[in-house]
């Protein structure tokens, strides 16, 4: 029970300090709210961009042309043979038939030529569409198609989708770098303003180890004051993602420089960037005051 009161008391003291000495601590917190800010933004382009690498990469489809003369019961035997395959996400038939008539729905031109096909005299191919779940692999699964009694050609955009599967992974790699970096760099700013306010608070700290605080009594209020000081930081950064992200989404109607972006939608990816940016602000709060009192408690 004493132990508790002493961390109650504790608690208050250190709420009460973060207003006592106000102009200091608006410092760190408006320190905090920039960054966290920057970090925001960070993490929603990164993310954006990830999400429509990924939807750009499952779109990519093999197609694969059947022989002209094959029967019904060998496109069955390739559709088997196909999910047999690892790494295949879905395999949709299309008929030569079902082409013909998507062609003529597209143009007129396309119309007036295929209207007068009769069924055999239609020179198009059967065709599977094959989605699969690695993209990285696509080249050997559709090799391992190409391979399949029954399928006269194989295509998936071949070259086109090797260099688009390697500009994409650099994008993430700097993506996620350019966000480590600024939370490196935000925790470096917070931590250090917060030390320049625990120096100048240095007499208070000397009063305290006279009067015979241990080095933990001494330690615990200022560590308690960075985590309010981060909390605090971090209300507006949370408020403009939450709100601000939103807004963005429904403006656009999830869509950023029509049709070619899609935004990840808000809920519940709002929140989840809104606990990182909470988290970061108390940690590198608590942290930068636990640095900056031991450095003046050292003999």
């Amino acid at each position: 029970m004493k132990a508790i009161r002493i961390l109650g008391r504790n608690i208050r003291d250190s709420f009460k300090s973060v207003f006592r000495n106000f102009s200091l601590s608006l410092a760190s917190i408006s320190c905090i709210t920039i960054t966290l800010v920057v970090v925001a933004i960070s993490i929603i382009l990164s993310y954006n961009v990830n999400n429509f690498a990924t939807l750009v990469e499952r779109d990519v489809t093999i197609v694969a042309f059947l022989d002209v003369d094959i029967s019904e019961e060998q496109i069955k035997v390739v559709e088997h043979e196909i999910n047999q395959l690892s790494n295949i996400e879905s395999v949709t038939f299309q008929s030569k038939f079902d082409i013909t008539d998507e062609m003529m729905e597209s143009s007129e031109t396309y119309k007036n030529i295929m209207s007068s096909w009769t069924e055999e005299e239609n020179p198009l191919q059967d065709t599977y569409l094959i989605k699969v779940t690695d993209i990285e692999t696509i080249g050997d699964v559709a090799a391992s198609i190409q391979e399949i009694e029954g399928v006269d050609i194989v295509k998936y955009g071949e070259g086109m989708v090797e260099q688009l599967v390697s500009v994409f992974d650099v994008v993430r790699h700097i993506t996620y770098g350019v966000v480590i970096a600024l939370i490196l760099v935000t925790a470096f700013l917070i931590s250090n303003t917060i030390k320049i306010t625990i120096t100048s608070r240095k007499r208070e700290i000397d009063i305290m180890r006279l009067v015979g605080a241990s080095n933990l009594n001494i330690k615990i209020p200022f560590v308690f004051e960075g985590l309010f000081l981060g909390i605090i930081g971090s209300i507006i950064p949370i408020i403009a993602t939450t709100y601000g992200y939103t807004a963005l989404y429904q403006n656009f109607n999830g869509q950023l420089f029509s049709p070619f972006i899609q935004l990840v939608k808000p809920e519940p990816f709002v929140y989840i960037v809104s606990i990182v940016l909470l988290v970061i602000g108390i940690l590198v709060g608590m942290f930068g005051s636990w640095h900056a009192v031991k450095k003046h408690l050292k003999i």
